[in-house]
């Protein structure tokens, strides 16, 4: 998979699609496991900062490590 769009030279719409494409949600939570990597949410809520463009897609990784 391609690097994260920079948050200076991308969209919002751009990050959303990135981390949709690069965490999709399968339905089956016990296959998974993003949901308890992400601490109970989905892949978009948790790296809301970073496609709102607060954060940089590293600057929120680091956090669910």
């Amino acid at each position: 998979m391609a690097n994260a769009p920079d948050i200076a030279s991308s969209t919002a719409e751009e990050r959303r699609t990135y981390i949709k494409e690069r965490y999709p949600c399968i339905s089956d939570c016990d296959m998974c496991g993003l949901c308890k990597v992400f601490h109970g949410k989905d892949a978009e809520t948790a790296y809301k900062d970073y496609i709102d463009g607060n954060k940089s897609f590293l600057e929120v990784s680091a956090y669910y490590k």
